[in-house]
């Protein structure tokens, strides 16, 4: 038999925890509350474990975690969704617990427990990730891949949203038309993530206003649609 690593995590409610695994279609292999609390779950291919000492103070919200290397994330993603759904009455993106959203060409994901654990899915023949930018790009081009980074593999919509903003003021006038409306549309989809539909569509009049060819224009339309499977993603049942 191989040797195989299992996770310990934070326990926090172990009922209300085991429950949450249990939705997204984990078993359930184990749950002790005497002399401790300890609980184990399992999928195919792997188990989580969760253990809470009785009176022991918890730690900071999302301070533990781990990471599971899977075959695919797209379908995962779809089906974590709409099991959160049924749980919840819509989808848990923001807050504890939680999920990350998913788009084309994405390769991981995290879901956030309500015991503050992050669990990360990523897709075993994820890329190499270039850290400020593939290095083959330049100008609005290499921010614009930056901030996808930003987004997917750190899930930070804020600091994508900077280097967004600041990459349109820096390399704006230099850029094409085109670079500037997938900033754009990038933009758009961060707002669309934070709740802030008046910036949605500010962002997108802004690019209504860029002269685009019909080609070009129908390219950044397939891109914007994103941003509204996003809000459907994002809407109650």
């Amino acid at each position: 038999m191989a040797d195989t690593a299992v996770p310990v995590m934070h326990a926090g409610d172990l009922g209300e925890t085991l429950e949450f695994y249990k939705a997204l279609g984990y078993e359930v292999t184990l749950e002790q509350t005497r002399p401790y609390f300890y609980g184990a779950i399992r999928r195919p291919g792997y188990d989580l474990h969760f253990y809470a000492a009785k009176g022991a103070e918890a730690p900071a919200a999302e301070t533990v975690g781990c990471l599971v290397m899977v075959g695919e994330v797209e379908q995962l993603h779809a089906g974590f969704s709409a099991a959160l759904r049924a749980k919840y009455g819509k989808i848990p993106a923001r807050g504890i617990p939680r999920i990350t959203r998913m788009r084309p060409g994405q390769t991981r994901f995290t879901v956030v427990d309500p015991a503050g654990n992050s669990i990360t899915y990523i897709r075993h023949d994820e890329p190499e990730m270039e850290y400020g930018g593939s290095a083959a790009l330049t100008g609005l081009a290499k921010v614009i891949d930056n901030a996808r980074i930003l987004r997917f593999s750190k899930q930070d919509d804020a600091a994508a949203r900077r280097a967004l903003e600041s990459g349109l003021r820096r390399h704006g006038a230099g850029a094409t038309a085109l670079e500037r409306a997938r900033a754009l549309a990038d933009l758009v989809e961060i707002a669309v993530a934070e709740e802030d539909p008046a910036r949605a569509a500010e962002r997108r009049g802004q690019i209504a206003e860029l002269p685009l060819n019909a080609e070009e224009r129908a390219a950044i339309a397939e891109h914007l649609r994103i941003a509204t499977d996003l809000a459907e993603w994002l809407a109650a049942e």
